[in-house]
């Protein structure tokens, strides 16, 4: 049976993952700090680190004993560090921050006033910059959008810093995946299908990317990048089953485009398994005229006669002579 701590009505949690940062996370701690707003606490949760990140995580605490508490667990990726932060936070509010980002002033006090005044609402965000670049809003940040479903299902249009969940939507969400890439995308859908409502607050809340080109999901080159996200997006496609597809939608037209490209891309990276099982998905996820198209259905016997993988190649190349 899963802990839950008790909850302190008003009280922000903010989980930071953090695997060989020591610089960054003091950066990230300090630009939570630096929030007006009150009460806060600040979840560090080490991920494993091998290098000092971990004692530098210690000496913030003991700097700031009432508002930060540090936790270690085994290498699992930020899916798993995020996880046993969620369990851990006492918080009413809850913000995820990747140790490579930053708050900036007046987020919390913005967020909450805006939840506050917005009871319908589950989920707050604002706009966020990318790198040190507040001229401009990243994504989708900067646009006024009233619910996270079905916008999510074409692509996750905010940052990890960029939102203020209520604890009731992060605990709704259910349990973050113990995958390294593409685990956010699958949570924000787990929340947007639950009917979640946002909350625009109309100013610069965070950064993004403020310093480290790499990101705490590791190398996307490697086996498992593909196997995570052939994960993601079927755990995606059941938060779609979860709401009932609506084929008149042009975000799920879109995901369903998105799993055909995948299906090939697993089937070049020698993913068979998942090449078979996501080119069904993006079947089912077209409209009934389009999921017998002319593409699928030379796309399975040309599979059928060379292999996925050798035809996942072959589509590879024909697509790059396109673009």
């Amino acid at each position: 049976m899963e802990f839950t701590p008790m909850r302190v009505d008003e009280l922000v949690s903010t989980i930071i993952p953090v695997y060989n940062r020591p610089r960054l996370l003091q950066e990230a701690v300090a630009s939570v700090l630096a929030q007006d707003y009150r009460p806060i606490e600040v979840l560090i949760v080490n991920d494993g680190s091998t290098d000092e990140t971990g004692q530098v995580a210690e000496a913030l605490a003991a700097r700031h004993p009432v508002a930060i508490r540090v936790l270690h667990v085994a290498n699992g990726g930020p899916g798993v560090a995020r996880e046993a932060g969620r369990l851990a936070a006492r918080g009413e509010f809850v913000q995820y921050l990747d140790s490579d980002d930053l708050l900036l002033p007046g987020k919390f006090t913005a967020q909450v006033s805006g939840l506050r005044a917005q009871p319908e609402c589950g989920v707050a965000y604002g706009k966020t910059g990318h790198g040190q670049d507040i001229a401009r809003a990243w994504k989708r940040t900067g646009e006024r959008i009233a619910a996270m479903w079905p916008s999510f299902l074409q692509e996750r249009w905010w940052d990890t810093s960029t939102p203020l969940y209520r604890r009731d939507v992060a605990d709704a969400a259910g349990p973050w995946e113990a995958l390294r890439h593409e685990e956010d995308w699958v949570y924000d859908c787990r929340a947007g299908a639950l009917g979640t409502r946002l909350c625009y607050v109309d100013q610069f809340v965070s950064l993004t990317g403020y310093t480290a080109p790499d990101r705490l999901s590791g190398n996307t080159a490697a086996p498992r990048y593909w196997r995570d996200r052939a994960v993601a997006h079927r755990l995606i496609w059941q938060c779609v089953q979860s709401v009932g597809p609506d084929f008149a939608q042009p975000e799920l037209r879109h995901f369903a485009r998105a799993l055909f490209l995948l299906a090939r891309q697993c089937g070049a990276a020698g993913q068979t398994m998942d090449a078979q099982a996501l080119f069904q998905i993006a079947r089912a996820a077209s409209p009934p005229p389009r999921r017998d198209g002319l593409d699928f259905r030379l796309y399975r016997v040309l599979a059928g006669l060379v292999g996925w993988k050798l035809a996942g190649r072959i589509a590879g190349a024909v697509d790059g002579l396109r673009r």
